[in-house]
């Protein structure tokens, strides 16, 4: 199996996550990744919904935005991708949702504030809300790069959540996690006044997460 065989197959596999986890509704939302080895990335092509994806049609473009390989239109938001991948060369994951709560966030121009140590062991600090961009070229991933700093996500305003991630899975599961924390904290703001965990706890648990948790 060549490359592009197993990285088709891959980010038709995580595609199929946003819907599984009720990030995105009807044709919305998509995922990419990268072949370090290549450059060349594969994305979820324009307005096909979920139940009709297949990894033959999941579209291959270089960095240019070229179709090197597939029939169909990669997604609107390709360019805004790719730009995130040449400025970001440790980034070879892009998610983009428009997930019911964090897009509350960002239609309200908000960060998601410390507020939980899921938030502090996941994001390392608030989840970043970045300006307007206007859709269709690298606007977005202009402001991403400006406005993103280490965490791997953001929500942008007045559109929805991109986050990234070293491989394709890691920004997937930075796209559920960005959902789960900012349903919480909408939920915790209905009750009145939330302390936000000091900067430098959120370091160390932060920290102590990269380093130590899971296998």
């Amino acid at each position: 199996m060549t490359m592009l065989e197993t990285l088709r197959i891959e980010i038709h596999r995580l595609n199929l996550e946003l819907p599984k986890n009720h990030l995105v509704t009807w044709t919305g939302g998509n995922v990419s990744g990268r072949d370090p080895a290549s450059g060349l990335v594969v994305i979820k092509p324009s307005g096909v919904r979920y139940e009709e994806l297949t990894p033959e049609n999941m579209v291959v473009v270089d960095q240019d935005g070229k179709v090197v390989d597939g029939k169909l239109k990669p997604s609107s938001d390709v360019h805004a991708h790719l730009y995130v991948y040449r400025h970001r060369p440790d980034i070879n994951g892009v998610v983009h949702t428009h997930s019911t709560f964090a897009t509350a966030f960002a239609a309200a121009g908000r960060s998601i504030p410390p507020v939980l140590t899921a938030i502090a062991d996941e994001f390392g600090g608030p989840i970043p809300c970045g300006g307007y961009a206007r859709v269709g070229g690298d606007e977005i991933g202009r402001v991403l790069i400006e406005s993103i700093g280490d965490s791997p996500a953001i929500l942008m305003k007045n559109h929805g959540v991109f986050t990234i991630g070293k491989t394709p899975e890691a920004a997937v599961k930075a796209a559920v996690m960005v959902e789960d924390v900012a349903r919480t904290v909408f939920y915790a703001q209905q009750l009145g006044h939330i302390d936000e965990i000091p900067a430098e706890e959120v370091a160390r648990a932060r920290r102590r997460y990269l380093e130590d948790y899971g296998q």
